[in-house]
């Protein structure tokens, strides 16, 4: 059980959430849907029910209940004492939803690795699409998570991926800057917009075939969707990216093919690399 006094109003999903932040606001919302929420000694079931500044809220919730996650193996590309540099795999997720998801995450795999740091995204920098493959650095102390993300926040690092794009560039090589705002038509995509923050994406064509072009990027920012938008809009969408206008296949295609990162040990600057996935080339070799 756990209990707080309101210092101001505010929706009972955000107060339950500050009380317990270790649940995303859906999870949030499911505990109060459930009847497991009450607010002065009344169980309220709406997420959206606002609050007084003297409501007390009782939640009747015990971190133990959480589902257990199965464990997973991930490849290990390098690994110290303050980080960990993986190859993340397609259909895997950064960090989970909330609490009560019970799919594996890089992040419930870290969680063993870490010390001193909680919350679902432990030892989280930075994140990779689900659908995404490739090279990921996490944390394994607060302060090699503070180093890092701070390196990422200020657009310290360089970051390469690999994409296979529907038909063929106007350009062999260009720098893309159009900025990126959310949809408001399709709240979970992204656009290219003049309300948008500023967004840079560096790309050269390596390969062509009949109808594809295989394309090395270089994201100057880290706008979420960034890549993809940039390339659907210019009229060449990812291939796989049925999100955004790109033709179904086996998989998203676009790798995280490198990461140069100054590591905490040493101040040491590395380059972390991995392979690009075998299917790249092959759809490559077979669009004839």
């Amino acid at each position: 059980m756990a209990n707080l006094e309101i210092s101001r109003e505010q929706r009972l999903d955000q107060k339950v959430v500050e009380l317990l932040p270790d649940l995303s606001r859906a999870d949030a919302a499911k505990l109060i849907e459930q009847g497991r929420v009450k607010v002065n000694a009344q169980i309220q079931t709406k997420p959206g029910f606002k609050l007084r500044a003297d409501d007390v809220v009782v939640v009747d919730y015990d971190s133990k209940q959480a589902t257990v996650i199965p464990e997973i193996d991930l490849e290990v590309i390098f690994e110290d004492y303050d980080c960990v540099v993986i190859y993340k795999p397609i259909g895997l997720l950064a960090h989970s939803k909330g609490a009560f998801n019970p799919e594996p995450t890089v992040a419930s795999w870290l969680r063993s690795k870490v010390r001193g740091i909680d919350g679902n995204r432990a030892g989280i920098v930075h994140r990779l699409d689900r659908a995404t493959s490739g090279v990921m650095i996490c944390a394994k102390t607060p302060a090699a998570l503070s180093w890092l993300q701070k390196q990422f926040a200020q657009r310290r690092t360089k970051k390469q991926y690999i994409a296979l794009v529907q038909g063929h560039m106007k350009h062999d090589k260009a720098v893309i800057e159009m900025p990126i705002e959310r949809n408001p038509k399709a709240p979970a995509t992204f656009r290219v917009g003049p309300m948008g923050k500023p967004a840079t994406t560096e790309f050269e064509v390596i390969r062509t075939s009949q109808h594809y072009s295989l394309l090395l990027l270089k994201p100057e920012t880290g706008r979420t969707h960034q890549l993809r938008v940039h390339l659907a809009h210019l009229g060449h969408p990812i291939v796989g990216d049925e999100l955004y206008k790109g033709k179904s296949a086996d998989r998203l295609y676009l790798h995280a093919l490198s990461l140069e990162v100054t590591i905490p040990q040493g101040h040491e600057r590395k380059v972390f690399q991995s392979e690009l996935p075998a299917e790249f080339m092959r759809k490559l070799d077979q669009d004839v």
